[in-house]
C-alpha cells in the first residue's frame, strides 16, 4: 500500500531538513498570520511566506538559494516588526538629531547656496528638476529588490559571495536599527519642513522629491512605502547606500572590469539620489557606508576563519 500524499510531502520535507523540519519558513509563516490577526496583511507578506516555504520543501537546489538568501527575508521580518513596535508602543526618544547633525555637514562639506554658505542639501533643493527627480527615484524603487535580484544571480555566479552578502546584509541591518534607537537622526527634508523643531506627531514621508515623482506617475508608490517606515528619525546610517556598498564589496572578486564598474556605478548613483532627494546629509552616507564595509570585513573574517578550521580538521595528522 503506497502511502498517502500527506506522508510523502512529510518523507520528502524531512529528507531535505533532517533536523530543524519545519523551522525555516516559520519566521515567515508566522508573521504573515501576525499581520492577518492584526487586519494588515500586505501582498509582500503573503509573497515571503509562500516563497519561503517553496525554497524550503523544493529540492536541493531551492533549498541552497534558500540559505543563501535566509538572512535577506530576516531583515524584511524584523524591520516590519520593529515599525509595529515603534508604533503600537509609541517607542521614541526626545533626543533627536537635527540641527546638530545639520550644523557638522556645514562645517564638513559648504557649498555655496545663492552666495551664502549651505550644505549640498541646500543647493539641490534649490536646483530641482523634473528629470533628476525621476532619475533619482529609480535607485530608491528598487534599493532592496536591486540586493534580491543581485543575491540570485550570485546564486550562479558565486555562492560563497552570496553567503557573504546575506550574513554582511543581517549584521549590517541590526547595527543599523540599533544606531536608530541610540542616535536618532532627522532627515534634511524634514529639517527643511520644520526646522530644528522636533515634533513627533509628524509622520514618516517619501520628502518632496519622490512625492513629485508619484504625482508625476499618478501612482502613490514612495508614499505608501515611507508611510510604513520604522520612524522619520533613521537618516544614521544612510541603510540605502549600505545595500550597494555591500553588493559591490561580496561581488567584488566574482567580476571582472564591467562588473565592478556597475557595482561602483549603483553605489555611486545610490549616493547622489540619496543627498538629492532630501533623505541623508553626507555625513549619513559615510557612515553608512562604514557600516556597510565594516560589516562586511567582519562577515569575510569569520568565513576565512572557519575555512582555515574546516581544512585544519580535514589535514592528515603527521606521521600517518
Amino acid at each position: 500500500m503506497s502511502p498517502n500524499p500527506l506522508s510523502r510531502a512529510w518523507s520528502h520535507m524531512r529528507a531535505l531538513w533532517p533536523r530543524w523540519t519545519l523551522l525555516p519558513p516559520l519566521p515567515f509563516v508566522l508573521w504573515a498570520c501576525v499581520q492577518t490577526a492584526r487586519g494588515s496583511l500586505r501582498l509582500e507578506h503573503v509573497a515571503m511566506a509562500v516563497a519561503a516555504l517553496l525554497l524550503t520543501y523544493g529540492n536541493a537546489r531551492s533549498k541552497r538559494l534558500l540559505i543563501g538568501i535566509y538572512p535577506v527575508g530576516l531583515v524584511g521580518v524584523i524591520y516590519d516588526v520593529m515599525a509595529v513596535a515603534k508604533k503600537t508602543f509609541s517607542l521614541g526618544s526626545h533626543n533627536v538629531h537635527i540641527c546638530d547633525l545639520r550644523a557638522a555637514e556645514l562645517r564638513w562639506f559648504p557649498v555655496s547656496v545663492g552666495g551664502v554658505a549651505g550644505t549640498p542639501s541646500d543647493f539641490f533643493q534649490a536646483h530641482t528638476a523634473t528629470w533628476l527627480d525621476v532619475v533619482c527615484s529609480v535607485p530608491y524603487a528598487l534599493f532592496i529588490y536591486a540586493v534580491l535580484i543581485f543575491g540570485t544571480y550570485l546564486y550562479f555566479k558565486s555562492y560563497d559571495s552570496l553567503r557573504a552578502l546575506g550574513w554582511a546584509f543581517l549584521l549590517t541591518n541590526i547595527a543599523g536599527f540599533i544606531t536608530y534607537q541610540v542616535y536618532p537622526a532627522a532627515p534634511p527634508w524634514y529639517y527643511h519642513a520644520h526646522g530644528c523643531a522636533l515634533d513627533f506627531t509628524v509622520p514618516t514621508s517619501e520628502g518632496p522629491a519622490l512625492a513629485r515623482v508619484d504625482a508625476l506617475l499618478g501612482v502613490r508608490y514612495f508614499g505608501a512605502m515611507y508611510g510604513r517606515a520604522a520612524t522619520v528619525f533613521g537618516a544614521v546610517p544612510s541603510l540605502h547606500v549600505a545595500y550597494p556598498m555591500m553588493m559591490a564589496f561580496a561581488g567584488w572578486r566574482a567580476h571582472g572590469k564591467v562588473g565592478r564598474a556597475l557595482l561602483v556605478g549603483w553605489y555611486l548613483w545610490m549616493c547622489f539620489a540619496a543627498v538629492y532627494l532630501d533623505h541623508h546629509w553626507i555625513i549619513d552616507i559615510v557612515i553608512g557606508s562604514l557600516y556597510a564595509l565594516i560589516g562586511s570585513i567582519i562577515v569575510r573574517l569569520v568565513v576565512t576563519r572557519g575555512e582555515r578550521r574546516e581544512a585544519a580538521s580535514d589535514a592528515p595528522e603527521l606521521g600517518r
